[in-house]
């Protein structure tokens, strides 16, 4: 495969492909389009009771592009990663044109402890990976994330794949052809991640507890 640049990246994503590696040593870098992709409902993400408890309880704050590269590398801080030299350049290419972004989470003590990070294209927000260094972390990055893509007018979050631990979230798993339709529909949209501020734990709370 020839250089990748973020103009072809961006291209890729607005067709529903996005890159990977085997490993963070591999320099080969590969497109998919899986068969099943997973996508995490942005108006009714919902949250446990034990994770609104452990927000309300506060001891940490969150943040909105404060430290993308830090997020980037949390992520690809584990013994198996896709996040190879060459991704890691054009996600940081992406993230100076502002169309790659991250939410990150902090200890009171100033640390990073957890964030998401993703690329965005009209109203979608492609997530494609995320770290914990402490409990919940991630967890809380992401209900930070979906209530703030809600309040900024994004109709799509794609997770690539449906994990576990992402279903036990909410997502759910669309066939290809059923996300290529969410997909063409939401790109033509207009949002902005930078609209508003980031949320506070009361309205993450409020409009993320489950009910049942």
């Amino acid at each position: 495969m020839g250089t990748i640049t973020p103009e072809m990246l961006m291209r890729a994503y607005a067709m529903g492909v996005f890159p990977m590696s085997e490993h963070r040593n591999d320099p080969e870098i590969f497109w998919v389009d899986p068969k099943r992709r997973g996508v995490l409902p942005i108006q009714d993400f919902h949250i446990s009771r034990s994770l609104a408890k452990r927000i309300r309880q506060g001891g940490f704050s969150v943040t909105l592009n404060k430290d993308f590269e830090g997020v980037l590398d949390g992520c690809a801080d584990r013994d198996d990663t896709w996040i190879n030299t060459e991704i890691r350049s054009l996600y940081i290419a992406l993230h100076n044109k502002s169309q790659a972004h991250s939410i990150e989470v902090w200890s009171e003590d100033g640390n990073l402890i957890g964030g998401v990070y993703g690329v965005t294209l009209g109203a979608a927000f492609f997530g494609e990976s995320m770290f914990s260094h402490a409990r919940d972390a991630s967890k809380i990055a992401l209900a930070y994330l979906t209530t703030h893509l809600d309040q900024c007018g994004f109709k799509l979050f794609d997770t690539q794949f449906l994990t576990p631990h992402l279903q036990s979230l909410g997502a759910e798993e669309l066939s290809r052809d059923d996300y290529h339709d969410r997909l063409a529909k939401a790109v033509i949209k207009s949002a902005d991640i930078e609209a508003y501020s980031v949320p506070s734990a009361a309205s993450v709370v409020q409009r993320r507890t489950q009910t049942s």
